[in-house]
Order: structure tokens, then sequence, then C-alpha cells
């Protein structure tokens, strides 16, 4: 006779509440720009100082007064990015001058190089500027005090650029989560090494450290439990007092060997442990003292696709993101799919442009052990228990993983 679970299946929007409201934010640190992309920022960033600093030409040519009528001046020099001489610009006379210079005293505007003839000493003024003529006025891009970049902002390039223009070498960010990751299974061979009788490789725990690491986590892979209770205890216990959060994957179904969720109900509290989902129903999460702990499935998409609905938004909360939302958005069914009536189903697909819709085809055979299904997929659709058959033309919900057209 078939074993009931005593864990009641949860929707998927329990799920992730639960978990985002155990998903403690990690202390603030400051990074160097160069470790800070994908950082999130802990405070606002205010600019110290203009930018620029000073009055500065936009463009390369002389420095004038723009009032002079003179058509010939006298070159008295030049002033060049970043040196700053004693010159004084006066009626009848010019300074040569680069991009990004500082304007010299008594000038006032920039005449650009194209309407200008130089000779022995002298310059030609070929036409006429207005004062602050191809000049860059102080705070032009930044004023002194301005609020550049808001807490919570992603640090991508521009934003990291930013902050070194404003002068900062670091960054107010909260820690990157420190995850343990765990797979359980006796049938698991470590790849490039020979298979025993009965062996797979073990795919979750590079899959998925890839995938925290994609979320902004740093993945500490702690290697293959055997199924043992002993054993996979032990590598919990270590887990838990070195890493931020755990995430395992295997041993939570309801085999015999299935280990974990007795063993996480006696060092912790398992706040679920099945969802109405497909693929990835027996998902659990549960805490130890303040750490979550995610035990997924372990088929390998079905890991991939707990870990996009539950653990990159915990990761991504735990780093003070409050946008981590992948963007959903309407789809066409290029073809007829077929899907689970009773759970919702997430398949995965090819989402492209076709004569101004957005269209959605399936990237063939949807096992949960098949992670070419997900090679090649951009987005999951949200197929909601229904009608089995969903026609060509149909319109979903699709789950952006990546870009259309990346």
């Amino acid at each position: 006779m078939p074993v009931d679970s005593p864990y009641p299946l949860v929707s998927i929007e329990h799920a992730l509440t639960t978990i985002l409201a155990r998903s403690p934010v990690l202390p603030v640190i400051r990074v160097p720009l160069a470790q800070a992309l994908g950082g999130v920022l802990a405070a606002d960033v205010v600019a110290p100082a203009p930018v620029p600093p000073f009055p500065a030409a936009a463009k390369d040519g002389y420095a004038v007064v723009a009032g002079d009528a003179t058509r010939h001046r006298r070159l008295l020099g030049e002033q060049m990015a970043g040196h700053v001489g004693h010159l004084r610009v006066e009626p009848g006379s010019a300074v040569r001058i680069t991009t990004g210079a500082a304007l010299p005293a008594g000038a006032d505007a920039v005449v650009m190089v194209e309407y200008t003839t130089e000779r022995e000493g002298w310059v030609e003024i070929e036409t006429t500027v207005a004062p602050g003529a191809d000049i860059r006025p102080v705070g032009q891009d930044i004023a002194a005090g301005q609020r550049v970049l808001e807490r919570g902002t992603v640090l991508g390039a521009a934003e990291i650029g930013l902050l070194a223009a404003v002068g900062l070498a670091e960054a107010p960010v909260h820690r990157r989560p420190r995850v343990a990751l765990l797979s359980t299974g006796d049938e698991l061979g470590e790849p490039g090494e020979p298979l025993a009788a009965g062996q797979i490789y073990d795919s979750n725990r590079f899959s998925l450290a890839a995938a925290v690491s994609l979320a902004g986590g740093v993945p500490h892979p702690l290697g293959i439990a055997v199924d043992a209770h002993e054993a996979v205890e032990s590598f919990l216990v270590q887990a838990v007092a070195d890493h931020d959060a755990i995430l395992t994957s295997g041993g939570v179904s309801m085999g015999k060997l299935d280990l974990l969720k007795p063993i996480l109900e006696a060092h912790g509290e398992v706040h679920f442990g099945r969802v109405v989902m497909k693929p990835g129903k027996p998902v659990t999460f549960a805490t130890i003292g303040d750490k979550p702990v995610f035990a997924l499935p372990g088929f390998p998409v079905s890991a991939l696709v707990a870990f996009e609905l539950f653990v990159r938004p915990a990761l991504r909360t735990m780093q003070g993101d409050a946008h981590w939302q992948r963007p959903r958005l309407q789809v066409t069914l290029a073809h007829e799919v077929e899907h689970d009536a009773r759970r919702t189903e997430f398949q995965r697909a090819a989402v492209y442009v076709d004569k101004g819709r957005f269209v959605a085809r399936t990237t063939g055979a949807q096992g949960s052990g098949r992670l070419l299904s997900l090679v090649g997929a951009n987005a999951l659709l949200e197929l909601a228990p229904g009608e089995p058959l969903l026609p060509a033309g149909a319109e979903v919900t699709a789950l952006l993983l990546q870009p259309i057209g990346a």
C-alpha cells in the first residue's frame, strides 16, 4: 500500500512567503570596487564633491575670452588635461587646450581647433563664440551632495564606474551568502571517475553551485554523502556551523533511504515538505537556528526549477535585493502542450518574437531528469491546473530566465 506523507501539500505562494520571512538580510561590509560587481548597495551614495570639480574644456581647441573680437591672438602656451599652469587669458591672447583640461584663468569659452589656424606663436580665430561655449561647468555631471545611487541598487558596470567617478574606492554592500552544497545518494559518482555498477554522475552539485553564483551567493560544495543517517547528519551539522544557507539535493522523497526530512526535524524545524508543483513536488524547507535549509529533489531539472522558484529569491533577499523578481509576460504557444491537470507545471521553453508577438516553444521532452530541456530555454511556462491539453495559440504566462534573443 502507498505510504502517506506526513507533510501536507502547500501552494507555491505559501512556500515562497514562508521562505522569504525566514531569509535574514546579511550584515553590511565594505568591498573594493573590483569586487563589488553584483553586490547590493546597503546605503545611499552621495557625491562628496562636484563632477567635474573645475570648469573643463569639452573639445580640443583654444581657451579664449568670448567677447574679444581680435582675429589674431598671441598664443600664451598650452593647458593639457591633468596639468594646471599659471596662464591667464586676456583679450588678444589664447591658450591651446585639450579635452578635459581645466580652463585657464580669464578664459570663458573654447574655440574648437577646426575653426583656427596656428602660426609662429599666434593663432587666428575664424569664428565667434558665446560665453561658456564648449566648456563643461563645475558640477555639470554631478552636483556636490547629490544622491547618485540609492540603497538596494544592484551594482553593475555603470554603477561601479559612478562610484569611482565620485572618488569612492569601496562600496557598502550586504555580504554575499555562503552556501553549502551537498549531494546525497549511493548512486552518485564523481565526474571524471569511473562509475560503479548502478551509479550515475552527480550533476546537481555543479549546476546548483553555478546557480548560486549567478544569484550572487558564494557556493561551497561539500561533496557527496552516502545514504547513511550518520553521514548525512555529519555533513548537515558541519554546514550549519560554517555557512549562511544550506542547499542539498536528493533524499527528500518517500523512499527508505530518503533521510533528510527526519534529520532536519531532529535538528531544526521543517516548515514544509511538499509543494503543489511539477517538477519539484518534494522540495523541503527548514531552518536550523536562523539558517535556512533548502532540501531539493534529486532529479536535476526538479532541483534547478525549485532553485529558481525558491532558493534564488531567498539568496537575493539575504543580499538586500528587494527587486529580485523575474519578469513575467504573456506568450502564445507555438504548438499544443500537454501538462499536469492537478499541479502548476513549469515547462521549459524558448520564447521569441514572431510578427510582433511573444511566442513560446517548449524544449522537447519535459522529464525531470532531462537536463537538455533546460539547455536553450530562456523561460519557464507557468501552466496552471486545469485542462490537460492546451492548444496551439493559447495564451500562457512565461517566467523569463534570460532576456529574449540573448
